[in-house]
């Protein structure tokens, strides 16, 4: 496999020289490091949103838009399709890396996590990166500065001005495609954390409907998370069978059926107190090789119409 973050940079580079087209922006920190943003104080969009999920995945997935409909009201949603799934979503899409340090917080995904490779995953998949750049995708309400930047080349072992830093808002228009863009993501780490071999997984696809955007971070978390746990759908393709496959849809957590906020909210904001089956996708299909086919969940159109706000 060649270097995920070489693979990330090419794309990031598109990224610029497409700057105007796609409604985004870079900027040079002090520290050599390039900010882009996707949508903090840029408008992204669309097309920003599909670019910047092929970045998270380093260009190992198929990224598109399709039009569908929620509770009988036309909505975009993003299929994404990879062959490469452990390495493309555990080793690179996952927001594996959290950032709070001198008062900025954010989310990290995205390669330059397979140049740190602390995480189990990389164990389990057997890959680490080395390159001399990379990409660290970042989901803040804020566009990161030279302290993170900083931090990220420490950690990665690169130099600063080799760090690239795409970022959104949760509450945008790319923050809700990139969302959206995690369904199939959503199951591959559900299966490992069940405790499957994601070498396994031999491809999958998934799907999603776009969150309407709200620029309240909080409402915007909801929404997304919305989107996966009642419309998001997954096609997997695996080799082995395993006893586990039903815990795969979100209907397995506790808290199925209740708005995300809601959820979000008893759990006093905090990440580590929630079960992690709510972070699963609505309806999945298991396809083994040579085997039995699992389809499992369902879709709750009624529910993501309340949790959208469609009147």
């Amino acid at each position: 496999m060649d270097s995920l973050n070489r693979m990330a940079v090419e794309l990031v580079d598109e990224a610029l020289d497409f700057a105007d087209e796609l409604n985004v922006a870079a900027y040079e920190l002090d520290s050599g490091a390039t900010v882009v943003d996707f949508g903090v104080d840029a408008d992204g969009g669309l097309e920003a949103g599909l670019l910047l999920a092929e970045i998270q995945t380093a260009g190992l997935a198929t990224v598109q838009t399709r039009m569908g409909r929620v509770d009988g009201t036309p909505t975009p949603h993003v299929e994404l399709t990879t062959d490469h799934p452990g390495i493309a979503l555990l080793g690179s899409q996952k927001a594996g890396w959290e950032l709070d340090l001198d008062g900025f917080a954010g989310l990290g995904s995205g390669p330059a996590r397979a140049l740190v490779g602390e995480e189990r995953e990389y164990q389990a998949l057997g890959y680490y990166d080395e390159f001399d750049l990379t990409v660290l995708c970042v989901e803040s309400a804020t566009l990161p500065g030279d302290a993170v930047a900083e931090h990220v080349a420490e950690r990665a072992n690169v130099n600063a001005q080799a760090v690239y830093l795409p970022t959104t808002a949760l509450g945008s228009t790319a923050g809700s495609v990139t969302a959206a863009a995690r369904a199939a993501e959503l199951a591959v780490f559900r299966l490992f954390e069940l405790g499957y071999d994601p070498e396994n997984v031999k491809s999958v696809a998934g799907s999603a409907p776009v969150a309407p955007v709200s620029y309240d971070e909080t409402e915007a978390m909801g929404r997304t998370n919305d989107a996966l746990a009642y419309g998001g759908e997954v096609h997997l393709t695996v080799s082995e069978e395993f006893d586990r496959f039903d815990e795969l849809p979100s209907s397995a957590a506790d808290e199925y059926g209740r708005p995300f906020a809601d959820v979000f909210a008893d759990a006093e904001y905090d990440f580590y107190e929630l079960d992690e089956g709510v972070f699963a996708p609505a309806a999945v299909t298991v396809d083994v090789l040579d085997g039995p086919t699992y389809a499992l969940g369902e879709t709750r159109e009624d529910l993501l119409a309340e949790s959208f706000d469609y009147r």
